[in-house]
């Protein structure tokens, strides 16, 4: 394994360069050191794994670009496709005036189109800013990021605004004898604190129970607010808010999985507990469906880029951790002039945040 690690004031995040992974994230805070995401028990277990497995799944770690989401059935590549699964390299990495700032990129074409990951690191900000940027290729892509944090007492979710929350058709693990899930397939709600389970009656997405052993899958589409996109998750256990924002304008839709011993087969083997992926996309599940006619594109929502020789097109992306106590995630998220406030209950909190990096207000491109 390859790793490339940046670092600036307070923060640090280690890069997978084998698969484009994030191998690991630390900030400090509150004279703890914060670790936000998750990486699978069997990658350093040196164990015998399935043959057929992804390289993006042998080694599944923090975040990572999908590109396309789901299944590539129009390019050939692996599940999320090539920039999840093949080698990155290092094009430039190099303290700045105030943090960190590297760009790699991903030795195999997308559709045609160079891609290059840039990470950004700025002193005592506990913020990670990514961008990704797609140069030419033909066609369009489906994207998504991957950040996955685990829990081992559970957490509380809390969301900018969304539209509604639905389920596909059928679910990611059908087969008892192989899995379980607990939301109901197909379904819909615009309130998140009630939506249709598998068995009758409602479950709350704003609550992670670590006794609710499933595997499920479920997408939130955001609502037009004109602020930045955000998840917030206020890990009991850990003591931490875990902070994942993005410009809904470039990736409009949040897909939450649900990873909590719910798969019994290699290698998640019932041992993938308390997992929590907040994926944020410009995609429908696979890539053919992204780009066709699907349920998102007829709610109104973009579910690929187009790409096109002499252009290119980007979107940018933060991951933040910062110590809670209390455990309720924020109820409001505000950015402005360098400052990030989260407002719960009758207090507010402010940290250092680059307000201009999502660009909120940006058109993306089509």
């Amino acid at each position: 394994m390859t790793i490339s690690m940046i670092k600036a004031r307070g923060i640090s995040v280690s890069l997978d360069l084998t698969v484009g992974h994030i191998a690991d994230m630390a900030v400090e805070g509150g004279g703890r050191q914060l670790k936000p995401l998750h990486r699978a028990p069997w990658v350093d277990a040196n164990e015998t794994l399935p043959d057929n497995l992804p390289e993006g799944t042998v080694r599944l770690s923090g975040d990572f670009l999908c590109a396309p989401f789901s299944r590539s059935d129009v390019e050939e590549a692996p599940l999320h496709g090539w920039p999840a699964n093949s080698a990155w390299d290092v094009v430039d990495s190099a303290a700045t005036g105030d943090g960190w700032r590297a760009i790699y990129r991903l030795r195999h074409k997308v559709m045609g189109a160079s891609v290059d990951k840039i990470l950004t690191l700025r002193d005592d900000h506990p913020f990670l800013y990514q961008e990704h940027v797609f140069s030419g290729g033909h066609g369009a892509i489906s994207v998504a990021h991957h950040p996955m944090t685990a829990m081992t007492g559970g957490g509380r979710l809390a969301f900018s605004p969304k539209r509604f929350a639905a389920t596909l058709d059928d679910p990611l693990e059908p087969d008892p004898a192989r899995g379980r899930f607990m939301l109901a397939y197909p379904a819909r709600s615009a309130d998140l604190s009630h939506f249709p389970a598998a068995g009758g009656g409602t479950l709350d997405l704003t609550e992670y129970r670590m006794d609710d052993r499933r595997e499920d899958f479920i997408t939130l589409v955001e609502a037009d607010h004109g602020g930045p996109g955000w998840t917030a998750l206020a890990r009991q256990a850990e003591e931490d808010l875990v902070l994942v924002l993005k410009n809904p304008a470039e990736l409009p839709i949040t897909m939450l999985w649900l990873s909590n011993g719910g798969r019994d087969y290699a290698p998640w083997s019932g041992r993938h507990l308390g997992v929590l992926g907040i994926e944020d996309g410009r995609a429908a599940v696979g890539h053919a469906a992204s780009i066709g006619d699907n349920w998102l594109k007829r709610e109104g929502m973009a579910t690929a880029f187009a790409l096109g020789e002499g252009q290119s097109v980007s979107f940018r992306h933060v991951i933040g951790a910062m110590p809670l106590s209390g455990g309720e995630p924020p109820r409001e998220v505000t950015t402005a002039d360098g400052r990030m406030w989260l407002a719960a209950g009758g207090s507010s909190r402010e940290v250092p945040f680059d307000s201009d990096f999502l660009r909120i207000g940006r058109p993306a491109a089509a």
